[in-house]
């Protein structure tokens, strides 16, 4: 993790002795804490990484994930595990590694009041900085390790895809088609869902975040099932959208224009391109479309140990794309009353262009009822 720790720093620009990241109770565990710390799994909830700029990592876990994090240790000779039998021993532990006066980075974004109020006393004379954007900066470009589960991740969720539309039956809820996704993804090799799963059936498909519900599957309705898995901690995101039964020639239009957009924008993915203009360039496509107005969401966003890791392309946009990018490219058309589509896929930014982690297919598919 050395390098990870050196770019972390690098962005910092100086100023820090040292990195701290301090983890809460589940659900507010800071996923850059694991970006440090490569740990197969556990939650590690009131552990702390303490990095240096050397690229050290010390972490004090507690006796629940000793075993994890020993042999994650074992794997990598610049980190240094401990497991204090009290809080008073793990405060004195780190108060030995960092110097009185010392300027500690934190990651305000995710640290808890309660962690700051016990570094204040366990470190009274330490000066704190602000590391959010510096962390997020870093964790915005991936390496070859992360790229890989990042593959893995959206290979397990391509393979459920496929499966879709042998699995939609007549009669079938929304809640029951969601339950099946996350089972298969699990079947798969996926360690849990990433994000909530929505499956919506004929007009709710028109809501871009629905939750799903009792609706049954009838005959006519357009589908949107959005869904992601986890693979080694890190984050898939994909949506394929359907057709159940008797056609309809509008939504059939739509579902070819959203393909039409989402070609337009990854046609002009590759290293430099503002996100903006890869938002842009589907936009575009749908403005020009009978339907301008009803793409009401940015074209997508970093994925990484999140499904929402670092920044959203939207005509707001700030930043520029760079190799090693995993974003998700996800145009949609959404009718009220009626029904919608969306198309998405996670993607990785080379120098001339981008490569497909999810594979499945994307064309327009009308399941017989």
């Amino acid at each position: 993790m050395r390098a990870r720790v050196r770019r972390i720093f690098e962005k910092l620009g100086g100023g820090a002795e040292a990195l701290l990241l301090a983890n809460a109770i589940d659900p507010h565990l800071d996923q850059s804490f694991f970006y440090l710390f490569d740990a197969p799994s556990g939650l590690f909830e009131g552990s702390i990484a303490l990095a240096r700029a050397d690229g050290r990592l010390t972490v004090f876990s507690s006796a629940l994930e000793e075993e994890s994090a020993r042999q994650a240790a074992k794997r990598d000779p610049d980190v240094t595990v401990e497991v204090p039998a009290t809080s008073a021993q793990r405060d004195a532990m780190v108060r030995e590694l960092i110097p009185k006066g010392a300027t500690i980075a934190l990651n305000y974004r995710e640290l808890t009041h309660e962690w700051f109020c016990m570094l204040e006393k366990m470190l009274p004379s330490s000066k704190w900085i602000d590391a959010s954007s510096a962390i997020r900066n870093a964790r915005m470009v991936k390496d070859a390790g992360e790229i890989a589960r990042l593959r893995k991740a959206a290979e397990i969720v391509s393979s459920v895809a496929r499966e879709i539309p042998g699995i939609l039956k007549a009669g079938m809820t929304e809640f029951e088609l969601a339950a099946e996704l996350e089972y298969r993804m699990m079947r798969h090799g996926s360690s849990g869902r990433s994000f909530s799963t929505i499956t919506a059936f004929g007009p709710a498909s028109a809501e871009p975040h629905y939750t799903p519900g009792t609706r049954k599957l009838e005959s006519g309705a357009s589908i949107v099932c959005d869904f992601g898995a986890f693979y080694e901690r890190y984050a898939s995101d994909l949506t394929r959208s359907f057709h159940f039964g008797k056609r309809d020639p509008e939504l059939k239009w739509v579902h070819e224009t959203v393909l039409e957009a989402q070609s337009a924008a990854l046609a002009v993915i590759r290293a430099g391109v503002p996100a903006k203009e890869v938002h842009g360039a589907a936009a575009k496509v749908v403005d020009a479309s009978p339907w301008k107005g009803r793409f009401t969401h940015g074209l997508g966003h970093s994925i990484g140990l999140a499904v929402h890791d670092g920044f959203g392309m939207n005509h707001l946009s700030v930043e520029s794309l760079e190799e090693g990018m995993a974003i998700t490219v996800e145009p949609g058309i959404y009718l009220p009353g009626r029904g919608g589509v969306r198309i998405e896929d996670d993607v990785v930014v080379t120098k001339t262009g981008y490569e497909f982690l999810t594979t499945a297919p994307r064309e327009y598919i009308e399941v017989p009822a």
